[in-house]
């Protein structure tokens, strides 16, 4: 096989050339390299600068870096730490000279992908370490890339067990559904989040809430508010009190006096066929049968941690027989009729509910109505979105 068959096809397709940054500053071994390169009619668009400093500002530019470490504005291997440090530069292959050659595998240890000894290469090994050094560069950022969505996996994991628990309820004339979607298809989950419990009265007290804002700080307070919400409930803390305790556990948690969290609390009578409600800065839910409509929404006080002291209303709501009641934060509403369009708001939300429920069911109606919601705002949804889904009797 001729030279230039045995490099045939390694930019890995046809017609596909690599960038390559040679960083030396004799011109003599410059001419070496480019000659050994154009001997075999190597895959490459050669680009040569002469210090670190250029090599600096061109690393991003190239797939793969030759590097003399012999440079005037560099010493040992500084200028190999240089241009390591670049975040999105390319994988380095070090020359070195013969009396060198140890400080090679020390480039080695500290980073590159080869070393080559000048004088004692040809064009096919010198191509060859740079199609390895370039191949082993995209395995190795494939395989970080999956590391950090396992984190990533992992992480939303635990969050998802603290922000959507297992709701502590034992009646089985009740069910319900929850979905949760990140703002702009993120991969973690924001400050959104729910609980049920049932008290030792028979009453089932429900939680809906959202902490401004989207990261794993929010994350972690929404996690405190909920596990706060559930011990005040078990606690028997009076409703009157609880929200106050919560605020507490929101001012004493936050990173930043800005941070704030609506909130939206029901308890469900025990006979199942009334609740009270509680709405502090969170938008009322929506009854999905007997018929479909918003609940009140003139009685909605500050969120929590705008106010010293909460302020809130109850009001009670007749639920009926058979009932099905949807809870959602504000990322659902906030939803945009089309680009630049108003907000839809349940005026908006509910005609797609009505076209809905009860044909798809309650396994379908919520990543379904997400859909919907996403296809008139033209796209994902900026904020999170958290839906929880009550239903009593004939809807389960």
């Amino acid at each position: 096989m001729d030279s230039a068959g045995a490099v045939a096809g390694v930019g890995g397709a046809e017609g596909v050339r690599w960038p390559l940054l040679l960083v030396e500053d004799d011109d003599a071994d410059a001419y070496l390299v480019s000659e050994l390169l154009d001997e075999v009619s190597a895959p490459v668009d050669l680009t040569r600068v002469r210090t670190v400093a250029e090599a600096v500002l061109q690393a991003r530019h190239a797939s793969c870096i030759l590097l003399d470490l012999g440079l005037p504005d560099s010493a040992g291997l500084s200028a190999l730490r240089r241009l390591l440090s670049i975040d999105g530069g390319a994988p380095v292959v070090v020359l070195t000279g013969l009396v060198d050659e140890y400080r090679g595998a020390e480039a080695v240890a500290a980073g590159a992908q080869d070393y080559l000894v000048k004088g004692q290469v040809d064009g096919r090994d010198l191509v060859r370490a740079v199609r390895y050094a370039i191949e082993r560069e995209r395995a190795d950022t494939a395989a970080r890339a999956l590391r950090e969505s396992e984190l990533r996996a992992e992480e939303k994991a635990r969050l998802e067990r603290g922000l959507l628990p297992r709701p502590l309820m034992d009646d089985p004339t009740m069910d319900h559904r929850t979905r949760y979607r990140p703002g702009h298809r993120q991969a973690l989950l924001g400050g959104d989040f729910y609980d049920m419990v049932s008290t030792a009265d028979g009453t089932v007290r429900v939680l809906l809430g959202d902490v401004c804002g989207h990261g794993p700080d929010e994350a972690a307070l929404g996690v405190s508010l909920r596990i706060a919400w559930r011990t005040l409930v078990l606690a028997g803390v009076p409703d009157p009190a609880r929200l106050g305790f919560l605020q507490q556990v929101l001012v004493s948690e936050r990173e930043h006096d800005e941070i704030f969290a609506t909130v939206c609390e029901l308890a469900i009578a025990p006979d199942r066929r009334s609740l009270r409600m509680v709405l502090a800065g969170h938008p009322p839910p929506a009854l999905l049968s007997p018929s479909t409509m918003a609940l009140r929404g003139d009685v909605v006080g500050p969120a929590l941690g705008i106010l010293d002291d909460v302020v809130s209303d109850e009001v009670t709501v007749e639920l009926g027989e058979n009932w099905a009641l949807l809870l959602a934060t504000d990322g659902l509403l906030e939803g945009r009729d089309g680009p630049g369009g108003e907000p839809l708001g349940w005026e908006g939300v509910l005609p797609e509910v009505a076209d809905l429920w009860p044909d798809c069911g309650p396994d379908g109606l919520l990543d379904a109505l997400i859909d919907r919601v996403e296809e008139r705002n033209g796209g994902p949804l900026t904020d999170d979105v958290a839906l929880l889904l009550v239903l009593r009797g004939r809807q389960m």
